[in-house]
């Protein structure tokens, strides 16, 4: 901008990760917004790419993994990650309410927030959640969590699950509620609470609103677009 004149953009940048008022460098932008820009790109694609470290989650919970035998065929094929593989094997819990924490598109989501949104369900409603049986299920995608469900008859499954990373957001956990799973199941048929990370909805502001989608889940005997969020 010409002269001493403020660019009134720059101001909005305190409210919001995205780009906006980076300035210019002639014809380009600022070296400094260009490093930025490279690292978050890196930082997204590195998201995409890790394992999940099951280990380190310390969720006594069975291991499952889905058709796609390795990343590259889970990121080429997302066919393969909706369904079990064949050697995958889980028993009836007996619990109308089942969680299935998949890394999806980015494990580091699930690595970091996954647990301890678990922990505030468990806390606002142990009834519902506390003896929830969990399964982790790897090179998953949502509709995973139909099959897991299915398998152990559960009236409603809850995918916690990587989101697929952007720039400013490459960790942003998600959770898909589908009652009564079953392999066919549309995504019209699920509720969806997303961004669920300390820099977007906080683990207590996600975990009430999935409590709240479950308990109605559960009492109206549907999910999906039949299912509208009043929890506010």
């Amino acid at each position: 901008m010409p002269g001493n004149s403020k660019n009134p953009l720059a101001e909005l940048r305190a409210f919001t990760p995205a780009r906006i008022g980076i300035g210019r460098a002639g014809s380009g932008v600022p070296t400094q917004e260009l490093l930025s820009f490279g690292l978050a790109h890196a930082r997204a694609r590195d998201a995409v790419h890790a394992a999940l470290d099951v280990d380190r989650l310390g969720l006594d919970a069975p291991v499952v993994h889905s058709r796609a035998l390795d990343r590259e065929t889970y990121l080429r094929r997302p066919d393969l990650g909706r369904r079990l593989s064949e050697e995958a094997s889980l028993k009836k819990s007996g619990k109308p309410v089942a969680l299935v924490i998949a890394d999806g598109l980015s494990a580091t989501a699930v690595q970091n927030h996954a647990v301890p949104l678990i922990k505030q369900l468990t806390a606002i409603a142990p009834e519902r959640w506390a003896g929830a049986p969990a399964v982790v299920a790897l090179q998953a995608r949502v509709a995973l969590g139909d099959e897991i469900g299915e398998r152990l008859g559960a009236q409603l499954v809850c995918v916690l699950i990587g989101e697929r990373p952007g720039l400013s957001s490459p960790d942003s956990l998600g959770c898909y509620l589908t009652f009564a799973p079953r392999v066919g199941r549309t995504d019209a048929e699920r509720n969806c609470v997303s961004n669920i990370r300390p820099q977007g909805l906080s683990y207590e502001a996600a975990a009430r609103r999935i409590d709240w989608l479950a308990a109605a889940a559960l009492a109206r005997g549907l999910s999906g677009i039949g299912l509208k969020d009043e929890s506010s």
